[in-house]
């Protein structure tokens, strides 16, 4: 089996992050959230990976994966984004005839991937989706399902049909690409991957769902890629190798040997990044500090901070924040006494 990672769109909910970067360079947990979905992959045993990018998001991907190993990587152009249907059918030719994996590279799976790809091999249908409940299945593909059929595949309902949603994750045996072609667009213009299972439902294929085990999320939103921060720090495992001193560290906490702690307190899990500063400052649970960062008379905590981050004398806490590379935050009383922030790229901002 080969994996598709659909990766062209320009991530517009999430900007002003993506203002200047696409959405799967992003950085949850230390890593950019397409090196997670690779990751998950390959512990599913998937290692001929296609990444579709578009004309803005090809060099700052192909950059991200210049360190990615043990792996094939293929990077196919998708010139305009016509959809999820589209950007799959752009891999046919590269896909040979075999089974693929899709997977959404802004999906996280609390237990991997492994499980479908079990399924999928033992069962051989046409088509298994990954599903799970949620609250309000019309911002959606909505499945219907019977005895652990998909009979229905509904995409974004008005009226949906139950409340299984469709998660990132799709199987497929080499049917799909058929089911693509010549598939007519949506009423907003778009070839619907929905669309071409539905087709292969009316012609009588296999297509299976299986619910999601553990949590799922997707990281659409500024509000979600904390959220995803904080469900994979509670993974962390604590290791300590850089230089600590007059600090108290507690909790699970990731010091590589390049950075420094000094005066300091640090309340885990917290993820810190190569040659990071942290003094006289508080850092909280749930944050993860990009490399070359710079942390001095502050106090942080549930955020994100990207690489090369400034932050000093900033008499507030900075809290639920995400920063974005080489920003700078400086100044401030404690009025109010806690303060969020989502910056974009480069930005400064001087608290007065």
């Amino acid at each position: 089996m080969k994996g598709i990672i659909p990766a062209a769109g320009l991530g517009t909910r999430l900007r002003p992050l993506t203002f200047t970067r696409p959405k799967p360079v992003l950085r949850v947990a230390g890593k950019p959230i397409i090196v997670h979905a690779i990751e998950t992959l390959q512990t599913a045993g998937i290692n001929e990976i296609a990444v579709i990018v578009s004309d803005l998001t090809r060099t700052e991907i192909e950059y991200t994966l210049r360190s990615v190993s043990g792996c094939q990587i293929t990077l196919i152009d998708q010139h305009e984004q016509l959809g999820l249907g589209h950007a799959v059918g752009m891999a046919c030719e590269w896909a040979a005839g075999g089974d693929v994996c899709v997977y959404l590279g802004d999906n996280l799976f609390e237990f991997g991937i492994n499980s479908y790809v079990e399924q999928f091999n033992a069962e051989r249908p046409d088509a298994l989706i990954a599903l799970v409940e949620v609250a309000d299945p019309s911002a959606f593909g909505v499945a219907r399902v019977n005895q652990g059929h998909i009979v229905e595949l509904v995409e974004k309902p008005k009226e949906p049909v139950s409340n299984l949603a469709v998660a990132g994750a799709y199987f497929f045996s080499s049917r799909i690409f058929q089911a693509l072609r010549d598939l007519p667009p949506s009423a907003r213009g778009e070839y619907e991957i929905t669309d071409a299972i539905q087709r292969l439902i009316r012609e009588g294929a296999t297509v299976l769902g299986q619910r999601v085990q553990g949590w799922w999320k997707d990281t659409g939103r500024p509000s979600d890629l904390l959220d995803a921060n904080r469900l994979l720090l509670e993974r962390l495992e604590t290791n300590i190798e850089g230089q600590v001193s007059g600090s108290r560290l507690s909790g699970r906490v990731h010091l590589p040997a390049s950075s420094r702690v000094l005066s300091s307190k640090i309340v885990g899990p917290v993820m810190i990044g190569e040659d990071v500063v942290i003094e006289d400052a508080y850092i909280g649970p749930f944050t993860s500090i990009g490399r070359g960062s710079v942390i001095k008379h502050a106090e942080v905590e549930h955020s994100v901070l990207e690489a090369f981050v400034r932050i000093e004398s900033v008499d507030v806490r900075l809290q639920d924040c995400l920063i974005g590379l080489r920003a700078r935050v400086s100044g401030g009383r404690r009025i109010p006494r806690t303060l969020k922030l989502t910056l974009s790229d480069a930005s400064e901002v001087e608290l007065t």
